[in-house]
């Protein structure tokens, strides 16, 4: 008896510890990870120059993109010698509010969640194939992936571990990543262009970021701005 007390104690020490043990290192991965919840991610965007199109790619020659984050709100704001595209996404409501200015032409497209889904239907179902490839990234550590649409379309991209945002939808392609995409290629267009990121700020954006222009822009449905697309 006295020895069946001894091995139970033993196992129930044993127990013990591997609900404790798990716990730790479970909390260990998740405080290594850090999220944002706000501040700024800068990009730099390069164009491939092997485009059959120079002039156009010239046009984003030098082309900047910064993505504003504050809570459930999101702005992805890209900057070129054509204009300014920013792109508001309310993670709450899943509504969506594109702004184009390009000169003296000014649009503001109102999407919903379902319109938003259907812009970035592409990406549905995209599957990851990680690699034994790493890189330094302003500063993080970046792991290689590549991407899979649905259609074979392959998506080159380098993530870390060490960063990721509460709402990712203004990253619609690279959600199911275990982290931040930080280096990828997409297309505008028929430009294939690469972002990189070069600074990721934790400041206080203000709430002014997200607010939409009240005047001096024609607002258009997402159904009417396709429409608009096809006729140019």
């Amino acid at each position: 008896m006295v020895r069946l007390f001894i091995t139970f104690k033993k196992m129930n020490t044993s127990f013990k510890l591997l609900l404790v043990f798990p716990s730790f290192f479970i909390g260990t991965i998740l405080f290594a990870q850090k999220r944002i919840t706000e501040g700024t991610i800068s990009y730099d965007i390069k164009v491939n120059t092997g485009n059959s199109n120079p002039s156009l790619a010239d046009m984003f020659d030098g082309a900047t993109s910064v993505v504003y984050l504050k809570g459930y709100q999101s702005r992805f704001e890209m900057v070129s010698s054509l204009g300014v595209q920013s792109t508001i996404i309310d993670s709450k409501t899943g509504n969506v509010k594109v702004l184009k200015e390009y000169g003296e032409q000014k649009y503001m497209i109102t999407m919903t969640a379902e319109n938003w889904k259907n812009a970035n239907k592409k990406y549905e179902g995209i599957t990851f194939n990680y690699l034994d490839e790493y890189k330094d990234i302003a500063g993080y550590k970046c792991q290689k992936a590549i991407g899979k649409l649905a259609d074979g379309t392959v998506l080159n991209v380098f993530f870390t571990k060490d960063l990721v945002a509460d709402h990712r939808d203004f990253e619609y392609a690279f959600k199911s990543l275990p982290g931040l995409a930080m280096e990828y290629e997409t297309t505008i267009g028929s430009l294939k262009v690469t972002y990189s990121v070069v600074k990721v700020n934790f400041n206080i954006i203000p709430f002014s970021k997200f607010e939409l222009p009240k005047t001096g822009f024609r607002v258009m449905s997402y159904e009417e701005s396709k429409e608009l697309g096809s006729n140019n």
